[in-house]
């Protein structure tokens, strides 16, 4: 089991944190292992149902993965460009899962996002996956990020998200509205090319 700081308490109930969840080595070798999985399934920059480009180029691993274009929102087991199957999920992020979450089923989605230069995320809703009950799980790599997340009443909250930190919408706040404001460029040289790298780890079936 992967030892873990004490929780972060948070103002939004459901929304835990565990910050610096992941020492310095633990995040240069998952940045590692992510770079080996980018090689079988490249980042590519996706388009939303009504055709404008997303500002963050994605990519997926594990049994399926989330995908955006003129057709919607959902999950599929190839690559939307090479129709290649994504690549296993790191095993460090199984563990993860397991040691936080701890939910009796294993993710069978990792999203994998890179934010570079202007990249942010709009509010939204995970709501795609068919338990909406199974928690979801984000890592934070590389540059820190303004995240914004909703609370129950509708209001929006900022905090950062550095590098190693470890975060899950679950309970009431699993369909809780969050987002990206901007990233913190040059916060960290974790990245190879700079940048962050948020994995969200979901179970979609």
């Amino acid at each position: 089991m992967i030892p873990l700081p004490p929780e972060t308490p948070t103002a939004t109930p459901g929304f835990r944190l565990w910050r610096g969840a992941l020492a310095a080595s633990a995040q240069a070798a998952l940045v590692e292992a992510v770079m080996q999985g980018l090689e079988a399934a490249p980042l590519y920059r996706p388009v939303t149902p009504g055709g404008r480009p997303l500002s963050v180029k994605m990519s997926n691993f594990g049994p399926l993965g989330w995908v955006s274009d003129r057709a919607g929102y959902r999950y599929q087991p190839t690559h939307p460009e090479t129709g290649r199957p994504w690549p296993s999920i790191p095993q460090a992020l199984l563990e993860l899962w397991r040691a936080t979450v701890n939910w009796p089923d294993p993710p069978d989605a990792c999203l994998v996002n890179l934010y570079r230069d202007t990249a942010k995320m709009g509010l939204h809703q995970d709501r795609d996956e068919a338990d909406l009950k199974a928690p979801v799980l984000s890592v934070s790599l590389g540059d820190t990020a303004v995240f914004r997340i909703a609370g129950a009443d509708g209001k929006t909250s900022t905090l950062k998200l550095e590098s190693g930190d470890v975060c899950a919408l679950a309970g009431p706040a699993r369909l809780a509205r969050h987002g990206v404001d901007r990233v913190l460029a040059g916060s960290s040289r974790l990245i190879p090319g700079g940048g962050r790298i948020n994995l969200t780890l979901r179970r979609a079936r």
